[in-house]
């Protein structure tokens, strides 16, 4: 009997132990089940929010011409609502680097996640209160009994209202209110707070998948190089479509997207971007403040190290003997200076290259937006990753990084220079690139547009409203052109009977002009073709040398310093490389234009732009920097 007992007793046991065993290796096989989805879904929500992140960036970069001309502000101002992203962003960033570890993590991704979307929601509301965007035009109206309209492009002097050119101070108040002038302040501070909002996303989603999720990061860095892509994607696409879209019937619009008073609908990319910011952040809001750590990631952790200014000098002891030690490096002065130039001359180009291509190959915003995110932002990330290859395959020491960071410096500077040479010229306007016999003479004075053939017509100077002669030759406005009437509506009107184009023993019909400037002669689309091979080379070329010069940085640096000196670069980077260049950059556009519009309200617009020299200029000095990093290399 006892002997069944103790039987009975061990059987029972040994099952209990087993179901015990069981249980506990059900419950540990769920937890690491539940902590690879939380790390699996992390990392996939970091990888949107990278996406999200430079979506919304490139659609801004893409944006800066539509926004400069829907607001009547010159390029140079512009640059000032481009680096309010930056200017939000260090306004926080020592806030963020210090309190954002302690605090959950994930949540303050995803509330940053829904400041950026905020942001991109106040960026697009000034078009809801502005009304109708009203282009430059000097055409007066005429109805006539059957309903229809006739243009009066020339006007006597007794016909045509006095005061045409300036409005008058009565009027100037009720003006800038309809225009809605002052309304730009909420495109420059929804871009300042999406800079806020920006500030946790990268440096505490990159220290969380540092702490938590395994190797297989690649696909975060991946998915993010896809954002600037689709962001001058977009771009093209809003800038094709007019402004109000919805709004006006587009049979009765003038002008077409070729067109350098043309407003693409800048608005609604930033509704569509912000959409996708909110959507993005929204997983960040359900994942926990913590997971045990699992296999540690060394190159997250350099990446983190370049993103953030996390650890570096806040409330540290040690931090003004660091940073002495730190810029007493030859090296590293040389490689901050470096950096900074090369930083200035991309942003410039990057800000302004769309406008660049409209006016000097005669090409539509929508085109040159589109070529960029298709062909030239590829080309950086494909130089990247082929600088980093290099450097891995050939495990090349200091000197060698050097080497290529020069070459690639050196053949982009080449590749730069020989885009001087590729062009098209200015355009055949008579009375400014030639005279009205069609004879090269560039002229900076509006009394040039002034000829005998339109002395019978009171035209205004100042106004932008060309019109394309069957003569080749591009008149400033069907006035100038001396146009008597016109047929048509819209898109497809005609001016008719033009004094200034031809001879005037011609029949009217065969003194006509049509609307918009002339295009340019037909090699110019063969010299864009040219000119976007050279840029897509000299891109990538320019790229290769981004690794190496990284990697120059982290070993001329004491171990003990390297975050502290990938810190201070990125600071002076943004602070020096992210604000001021779309501010001069713009500057020197408005600088070297040819012929000024008059905004709606009497001031100036911008139509020039002219910043090659610029981009040489940094060019070479960025080739004399590398070269004395490999003097003190040696």
């Amino acid at each position: 009997m006892l002997k069944c007992c103790f039987r009975l007793f061990s059987i029972s046991f040994l099952g209990s132990c087993f179901l015990r065993n069981l249980v506990l290796k059900m419950i540990s096989l769920s937890l690491s089940l539940f902590l690879l989805c939380v790390s699996q879904l992390f990392l996939f929500s970091m990888s949107f929010v990278g996406f999200a992140k430079a979506f919304q960036g490139s659609y801004m970069k893409s944006s800066i011409t539509q926004i400069e001309r829907r607001f009547d502000i010159p390029s140079s101002f512009i640059g000032v609502i481009d680096g309010s992203f930056e200017i939000g962003n260090l306004l926080v960033i020592a806030f963020v680097s210090y309190f954002g570890a302690k605090m959950h993590r994930p949540r303050l991704i995803g509330a940053g996640c829904l400041i950026m979307a905020l942001g991109s929601f106040l960026t697009a509301l000034p078009h809801f209160f502005q009304g109708l965007y009203k282009y430059e035009t000097t055409i007066s109206h005429s109805s006539e009994a059957n309903g229809t309209e006739t243009i009066l492009p020339c006007l006597n002097n007794e016909s045509r209202p006095q005061g045409d050119d300036l409005p008058s101070a009565e009027t100037q108040t009720e003006c800038e209110k309809v225009a809605g002038s002052s309304l730009w302040v909420y495109v420059f501070l929804g871009n300042m707070l999406r800079g806020f909002g920006e500030t946790p996303v990268m440096p505490l989603g990159l220290s969380y998948l540092d702490d938590f999720a395994k190797k297989e990061n690649t696909a975060f860095y991946l998915v993010t190089i896809l954002g600037p892509m689709f962001g001058f994607m977009l771009g093209s696409f809003c800038a094709k479509l007019y402004v109000d879209i919805g709004a006006v019937d587009l049979d009765t619009i003038t002008i077409n997207h070729k067109d350098s008073r043309w407003v693409g609908a800048w608005w609604l990319g930033f509704l569509l971007t912000g959409a996708v910011m909110l959507l993005a952040g929204i997983p960040f809001w359900f994942l926990p403040r913590s997971l045990p750590k699992q296999e540690k990631n060394t190159s997250c952790t350099t990446v983190l190290l370049m993103l953030s200014i996390d650890h570096i000098f806040w409330f540290s002891a040690d931090f003004l003997p660091s940073l002495r030690r730190l810029f007493s490096n030859t090296i590293y002065l040389l490689i901050i200076l470096t950096n900074l130039v090369q930083v200035n001359g991309f942003i410039g180009l990057i800000t302004f290259k769309p406008k660049f291509i409209e006016q000097t190959y005669g090409q539509s915003q929508s085109k040159a937006i589109f070529m960029i995110g298709i062909l030239n932002l590829p080309a950086v990330a494909l130089g990247i990753i082929t600088g980093g290859f290099v450097m891995k395959r050939f495990k090349l020491n200091v000197l060698g990084a050097a080497k290529i960071c020069i070459a690639a410096s050196f053949f982009s500077f080449c590749l730069l220079l020989s885009q001087y040479f590729v062009h098209c010229g200015n355009i055949h306007v008579a009375g400014l690139t030639v005279s009205y016999q069609g004879e090269p003479e560039v002229s900076y004075q509006e009394q040039s547009l002034l000829s005998q053939c339109n002395s019978g017509c009171s035209c205004s100077l100042k106004h932008w409203d060309p019109v394309c002669s069957n003569n080749g030759l591009t008149y400033a406005s069907p006035c100038l052109a001396g146009c008597q009437s016109s047929t048509g509506v819209g898109k497809e009107l005609v001016y008719q009977n033009c004094t200034c184009v031809g001879d005037a023993h011609l029949p009217a019909a065969n003194r006509s002009a049509v609307l918009g400037q002339c295009p340019h002669q037909d090699s110019c689309d063969h010299m864009f073709k040219i000119y976007m091979g050279l840029s897509v080379l000299g891109a990538f070329i320019s790229a290769c040398g981004a690794t190496p010069g990284y990697v120059i940085l982290l070993r001329s640096i004491q171990p003990d310093l390297k975050s502290l000196s990938l810190g201070m670069q990125t600071l002076i980077a943004r602070t020096l490389g992210g604000i001021p260049p779309p501010i001069y950059f713009g500057a020197l556009i408005d600088g070297t234009c040819l012929k000024w519009g008059v905004k709606r309200c009497g001031g100036r617009g911008a139509y020039g732009t002219v910043y090659l020299f610029l981009l040489l200029l940094f060019k070479i000095i960025h080739c004399d920097h590398w070269f004395s990093i490999i003097w003190f290399s040696q």
